[in-house]
């Protein structure tokens, strides 16, 4: 079965950033992309920034200029530097890994950003 795990999340002050990771330990699935989603109580979950195999990004609107995707060659690691955070931006924050078939999830992690 395949497992996502989220690691990085805290508490940060506004303009401060954090750095999210997510890996996928015994997986030989090679995901075709990775991507990060979050999602606040009361709030339809969103895709913040994807990653294709090939190294293209995508970001969302609110994040862009602030937010950085990577992902590790052909390893199933991936990511997110998130710089200048701002109070909403508080969220938890979900990993996610396609292949050609499934979609899969990980835990989340909580990004809290003071206000």
């Amino acid at each position: 079965q395949v497992q996502l795990v989220e690691s990085g999340g805290g508490l940060v002050q506004p303009g401060g950033s954090l750095r999210l990771s997510c890996e996928a330990p015994g997986t030989i699935i090679s995901f075709n992309s990775m991507a990060w989603y979050r999602q606040t109580p009361g709030k339809e979950r969103e895709e913040v920034a994807v990653i294709t195999t090939g190294g293209i990004t995508n970001y969302a609107e609110p994040v862009k200029g602030r937010f950085t995707i990577s992902r590790d060659g052909a390893e199933n690691t991936v990511h997110l530097q998130m710089d200048s955070l701002k109070p909403e931006d508080t969220a938890v924050y979900y990993c996610n890994g396609k292949d050609w078939v499934y979609s899969y999830w990980g835990r989340g992690t909580q990004v809290t950003v003071l206000s």
